[in-house]
């Protein structure tokens, strides 16, 4: 829950929470309103200035620390987590905006007045009505700017001005000079101040003039480093509200153990999640090309600063009315995170601008590994160019489409271990996270050659690599990865639904092996499976988590009868499975007989990750198709596209991230069970959104673009791998730690 990635990242973020928490407690913070909007700085802010967090991104030349603008916003998102009083964001901000010009002796000088603990402030030239006159010399600047964030307590401000000439000027402004009024507005935030800069005659001479400084650059640099913020407040609310619920007690019980309110929890954490996700993404992007920069930013913007206050108000609702008093903490966070999202400007516009973009692009996730594991990647390019002279000649057994294709060139892949290369030897190739990506990088390299794919069998495999004997591993993995076999997963029964260990299926230990008899329901594929995994029963007496076996069943024992289910579309690939006397040979049972619970929760983790990575599906085809069209509704879908795209970008960013975790030698985090959430919104905010603009396009079951059809499969993607509301127990119970009933 952090926009920091690294160890170092992380101890910078916690030495602003320390340093919030020796100096800046909200109790005292309470007592300064006043002054905080009259522009006086903090007692405090000579020590924040000492210890250098306002400069963390600043070049040691100027008297900076010589970091990123990553550790700029872990600073940033401390401060939000805080409700860190003053202009740190402001000043942050001009530092950050500097770095964008040339290196001269003007930059030179607004930098090292930053350094120094000049509290400063941007005014950026759509926000302001400033013109710049010639005059020998220099410069005469007129105009006003509204509602500027840290403009009373500024002495420095960085203002982007029209020449009369159509171009722009950037200047430093030193607000001490008498051509400059600074007048105070009472502000949405209790916690910086906010004013009108009104400048009349203003004298600039070109010691005062930065060049270089590209306006969209420096607004989408803003709003990155504005994202965390929000990001820190987001989290904030994440503990806020668990904390509450752990302790707050009604009717005899923590208030946490109500389902509803550990749901809302849990989708605080997703917003959290993905907030932390947009803001790192867009920060990162400032070396980026300008359209990369600009959907980063925006995708920020819509995902981390925009849903913020629903967010904290989503949090008040939760304490109830002791959320909503002036002595609680909340309203802070509250009008904060509103004035943030003010100061970008309107949702609206920022979602055409993303809109526009992805019409034509997307944004770049691509992890720069460089030159690392050379001689891994040499072969790996060896084998996939083998691979591409050769053809494949038949459909695979899982179904007609390019990535189950038989032959040579699956083959020829399967065999060198890359289907599914983070498998340990013979099945793949104990890929490291570097060398999986590696693989994904040289296949995305030959768009020709299509990645083989397991199917259902990705999620099974491992538990057979896991738990089952040799024999049978040697029987069943191979012929699986060249295609020529088919899997089904015979989990969910009638009465059981997403809650596996109330299921009724049961295996009898007879010689030889078990009987079972039971009926399985919504088993996808299982007309044309060759082999299921299937859970069962084995003793009635045990608790219902450890009296079960996880089996491998032949789809043609007798005693298997499969009834298929007829989907709203029309089509059948769920189906009812009844087993009435299935006898399993005991080589088949993977594991203890009552141990089975742990390789089925392995199961659907691999399933829940596979779902969550459907994002690389492009479910906005018919918005795309309508806006590239042109006609009445184009306004309406390149605006729900970057709306989209946001939300889509936001959960891809949280994959990335997760990658460079893991490349980092970090541990598995929460990552797929917050995307297999996020992945349901926005699969649910996708169809809205294409309904709402196709308009009298969907009374056809038939159209181009395609609208009905996959509207009516969303219900496989929305309930597989388990419910949203199963997975917000998970997420609410396992990861946030709420109580269980």
């Amino acid at each position: 829950m952090s926009v920091a990635l690294t160890l170092e990242q992380r101890e910078v973020g916690e030495s602003l929470r320390r340093f919030a928490a020796r100096h800046a407690p909200i109790a005292d913070t309470r007592t300064a309103f006043d002054a905080l909007a009259a522009g006086e700085l903090p007692g405090w802010w000579p020590e924040l200035v000492a210890n250098g967090f306002h400069a963390i991104h600043l070049p040691e030349s100027c008297g900076g620390q010589g970091g990123g603008l990553l550790d700029a916003a872990c600073v940033l998102e401390a401060a939000g987590k805080a409700s860190l009083p003053g202009p740190l964001l402001p000043t942050v901000v001009a530092g950050a905006v500097g770095l964008l010009a040339q290196a001269t002796p003007a930059r030179e000088a607004l930098l090292g007045a930053v350094a120094a603990g000049a509290p400063a402030t941007v005014v950026l030239p759509q926000h302001a009505t400033l013109t710049a006159r010639p005059i020998d010399g220099g410069w005469l600047i007129d105009g006003v700017a509204d509602l500027v964030s840290g403009a009373c307590s500024a002495r420095v401000a960085l203002v982007g001005a029209d020449r009369v000439d159509g171009a722009e000027i950037w200047l430093a402004i030193d607000l001490s000079r008498p051509q400059v009024s600074v007048d105070p507005v009472a502000g949405t935030d209790l916690l910086t101040d906010l004013g009108t800069l009104t400048l009349t005659g203003y004298p600039a001479t070109a010691a005062d003039v930065l060049t270089g400084i590209e306006p969209g650059r420096a607004e989408w640099l803003a709003v990155g480093l504005a994202a965390a913020v929000s990001a820190g407040i987001a989290g904030w609310c994440v503990e806020a509200a668990t904390a509450h619920l752990r302790t707050r007690e009604q009717f005899g019980k923590p208030i946490g153990t109500f389902q509803a309110l550990q749901h809302r929890a849990a989708m605080l954490l997703v917003h959290s999640e993905l907030a932390s996700a947009a803001a790192w993404d867009a920060v990162r992007a400032a070396t980026d090309t300008p359209d990369q920069h600009q959907m980063a930013a925006a995708a920020a913007a819509l995902t981390a600063i925009t849903p913020c206050p629903d967010a904290v108000l989503d949090t008040l609702t939760m304490f109830g009315a002791i959320g909503f008093t002036w002595e609680h903490d909340l309203h802070l966070y509250w009008r904060r995170a509103t004035s943030v999202a003010a100061s970008i400007g309107a949702a609206t516009g920022w979602a055409r601008r993303l809109g526009e973009l992805a019409t034509t692009q997307q944004r770049d996730f691509t992890v720069d590994l460089g030159g690392a594991e050379a001689e891994f990647r040499a072969s790996v390019v060896a084998t996939l160019d083998a691979a591409a002279a050769l053809d494949n000649d038949g459909p695979g057994r899982q179904g007609d489409y390019p990535h189950f294709q038989t032959g040579p060139q699956r083959t020829l892949i399967a065999e060198a271990g890359l289907i599914a290369p983070q498998w340990p030897a013979p099945w793949g190739l104990d890929a490291s996270p570097l060398q999986q990506l590696i693989i994904i990088e040289e296949f995305a390299k030959r768009p020709g050659l299509v990645r083989p794919s397991l199917g259902i069998a990705e999620w099974i495999l491992p538990s057979l690599v896991r738990a089952a004997p040799d024999a049978l591993q040697q029987q069943l993995i191979p012929p699986t990865q060249r295609g020529e076999l088919a899997w089904c997963q015979l989990f969910s029964e009638p009465g059981a639904g997403s809650d596996l260990a109330s299921l009724t299926t049961r295996a009898v230990k007879v010689e030889g092996g078990w009987r079972i008899n039971g009926h399985k329901i919504w088993t996808s594929a299982a007309q044309r499976a060759d082999y299921g995994a299937l859970l069962a029963r084995t003793d009635p007496a045990a608790a219902k988590h450890r009296g079960i076996g996880y089996f491998i069943v032949d789809m043609r024992s007798p005693g298997i009868e499969i009834q298929p289910i007829v989907m709203a579309t029309g089509a059948a690939e769920f189906n009812e499975v009844f087993l009435t006397d299935v006898f399993v040979p005991d080589e088949m049972l993977l594991g203890e007989p009552t141990e089975g619970w742990q390789l089925a929760i392995a199961t659907m983790a691999e399933e829940r990750s596979a779902i969550s990575g459907y994002v690389e599906n492009d479910r906005a085809i018919a918005l795309r198709c309508i806006a590239a069209a042109g006609g009445d509704q184009r306004d309406d879908a390149v605006r729900a596209l970057g709306e989209l795209d946001a939300y889509t970008n936001a959960i891809k960013a949280l994959g990335v991230r997760e990658t460079i975790r893991l490349l980092d030698g970090q541990g598995l985090g929460a990552a797929s069970s917050i995307a297999k959430v996020a992945m349901n919104v926005l699969l649910r905010r996708t169809f809205r959104a294409t309904l709402a603009t196709v308009g009298r396009l969907a009374m056809a079951a038939d159209s181009d673009p395609a609208v009905v059809e996959p509207y009516l499969l969303s219900p496989a993607e929305l309930i597989g791998g388990g419910t949203n509301e199963i997975q917000l127990n998970v997420i609410a119970q396992m990861i946030l730690g709420l109580p269980r009933k």
